[in-house]
């Protein structure tokens, strides 16, 4: 296993040069000045899977950025979750069905390798805030009980590593993984460390690279 990591990681580094190499050949030196440096920035939605509290979980998020030269970008982005209503509760004598629902966001950097590759790699880190509850599946106007949700907030780190495809020259598809680490949260019955997971899905990124 560690072979084939170094292997890749090797691979990487090889195709991260050649791209550099040939970006050099058409302005040997650049700086932030040169005539020839090339800033953009893209807009983004994503789809995925985790695991919340050991459930499933949807995904769903958009974030935007500038993007520094092909190979750096800076932005902000947002992502709301909801896991299966699969608890089950008892509510003055009633028994109902609550999940976690909730959303965060903040601002990322995305270090970005091979930009110009039409396979390439890119890392994004987000760093954030947000906030969860737990939310009762059942209709509103039931005169039975009157059940209040139970909230908090929490921090979020979120480092991810994606797969980018070029498929054109203004619209990328990529495949992602990241993992989300929260502080802990306090919701009756759940545990602290509920929201900590890792995260796959697919983000479709378009504007100009």
């Amino acid at each position: 296993m560690k072979k084939l990591t170094m292997v890749l990681l090797l691979a990487v580094t090889a195709m991260f040069a050649s791209a550099q190499e040939k970006d050099y050949n058409d302005d040997e030196i650049q700086t932030i000045f040169s005539k020839h440096q090339s800033n953009g920035g893209y807009g983004a939605v994503s789809i995925g899977y985790s695991r919340i509290d050991g459930m499933d979980a949807l995904i769903t998020g958009a974030r935007g950025a500038f993007i520094f030269s092909h190979s750096f970008a800076v932005g902000i982005g947002g992502y709301g979750f909801v896991n299966d209503f699969d608890y089950k509760e008892v509510v003055l004598g009633n028994p109902v069905n609550v999940g976690l629902a909730g959303g965060y966001g903040g601002i990322f950097i995305e270090p970005i390798i091979g930009a110009r590759l039409p396979a390439h790699l890119s890392f994004p880190v987000l760093f954030g805030i947000g906030g969860v509850a737990l939310v009762e599946d059942s209709d509103w106007w039931d005169e039975y009980y009157d059940y209040s949700t139970d909230t908090d907030a929490f921090l979020v780190v979120e480092p991810a590593i994606e797969l980018e495809l070029n498929l054109t020259k203004f619209l990328r598809a990529a495949a992602y993984a990241s993992y989300r680490l929260t502080s802990d949260i306090d919701l009756d019955g759940t545990d602290p460390d509920a929201l900590n997971g890792v995260n796959m899905g697919l983000t479709f990124k378009i504007g100009k690279f």
